[in-house]
């Protein structure tokens, strides 16, 4: 079977990975020269902690399958470092041993550790907190490059063609198949067709899937200089207990409503969320933000924020800060649903909305489409 799949991000490049595993052809349209989206402006985080009980099955898959790709395509970047959830308060403390003690601990990997049992395993981390909620299973993967080693392994199978800034104009299901048309005037003909626009709900997207159940949510994030030191595990703060499903329950509505965030915090939806990529410097975020119009500058102000926080939990001074960006990602409506896919015709597909956890579940949604789809 020969497919186009449009969108060179996280979700296109899995679509394509899936299908190249099952022995079909595939040519991949991406209208910049790179992914410039949510793929690339992330953490590279595969995070299983967080995941609402609905998705851990598919979050663990999806684990699973980064693991057997790391395997075979070491430019992935993938290690299965595990994180580390610090606590500073008695109501974080109380979530992080719900968690540990909760029905879906052993699957997730979770442990609580004393200060000492958190600074044997990430001796980098040296500042204050009460405990931390080690999970093993989490893992990272480098955003930047593992797109481009994920082609470059599927095109030696000789059925992958990728054309770079090629922009789809136009999706024509023929009954029997499809054929798209791009912004060069070349038809290319297909037996199905899956368009991962990502946040671009407009334009393509809305001519082929009308109004999606989706919304777009902006981030702020920053990257340091090398630490200078091993960040052995990612790191998170108490404050994404706040902003993750999976921990859910009356320990966090306690939290809720004993504990306020920082008026910072509050007003930019923030949590922290920091791993170490392989040249040595922290990626460190994030701000939620979800009515548009967004911005087009950042504010200084959460990045303070994220500078304190971060270093009163290392006990040091951070390195200094090279790159601030913001990034845009889609996220389905409602929170039970994981991806949004839609059949926009007889062979002609759409999916998006994995809503922060692309990265994260990719490999795993590719699959699920395969599936679905009977490739």
């Amino acid at each position: 079977m020969r497919l186009v799949i449009i969108g060179g991000g996280i979700l296109g490049t899995a679509h394509a990975w899936a299908a190249i595993a099952r022995g079909h052809e595939v040519v991949h349209l991406e209208r910049e020269r790179e992914a410039r989206g949510a793929t690339v402006r992330n953490f590279g985080l595969v995070w299983v902690s967080g995941r609402s009980a609905n998705e851990l099955a598919l979050t663990l898959r999806s684990r699973e399958l980064w693991e057997e790709i790391g395997g075979r395509v070491a430019g992935v970047g993938f290690r299965p470092a595990g994180s580390i959830t610090l606590v500073r308060t008695p109501a974080e403390l109380a979530v992080a041993e719900a968690a540990a003690a909760g029905d879906s601990a052993d699957a997730r990997g979770f442990t609580l550790l004393d200060p000492d049992q958190v600074r044997a395993i990430n001796p980098a981390v040296r500042g204050k907190y009460l405990a931390g909620l080690h999970c093993s299973t989490d893992a990272a993967v480098e955003s930047r490059q593992a797109l481009p080693a994920l082609r470059a392994h599927m095109a030696a199978s000789g059925r992958y063609t990728f054309h770079e800034g090629t922009e789809a104009r136009a999706v024509l299901d023929t009954g029997s198949g499809a054929v798209v048309v791009d912004d060069h005037g070349r038809r290319h003909e297909a037996d199905l067709v899956i368009h991962c626009p990502g946040a671009a709900h407009s334009g393509l997207t809305r001519e082929l899937a009308g109004e999606l159940p989706v919304r777009r949510v902006r981030l702020q994030m920053m990257q340091t200089a090398p630490l200078g030191e091993p960040l052995t595990t990612a790191i998170a703060d108490g404050d994404s207990f706040r902003y993750y499903p999976g921990f859910a329950g009356p320990q966090v509505d306690s939290l809720a409503a004993e504990q306020s965030q920082t008026a910072t915090a509050a007003e930019h939806k923030m949590q922290l969320l920091c791993v170490q990529r392989l040249h040595g410097g922290l990626t460190i975020g994030d701000t939620h933000e979800y009515i548009e119009p967004f911005a087009f500058d950042v504010d200084e102000a959460p990045y303070d924020h994220l500078t304190e926080v971060t270093e009163e939990l290392l006990g040091r001074k951070l390195p200094p800060i090279v790159r601030r960006w913001a990034g845009v990602y889609s996220q389905s409506v409602d929170p039970g649903v994981v991806v949004t896919r839609v059949r926009a015709d007889t062979n002609v597909w759409v999916v998006t909305g994995p809503g922060g956890r692309g990265m994260t579940l990719g490999p795993a949604i590719g699959e699920q489409t395969a599936d679905q789809i009977g490739l």
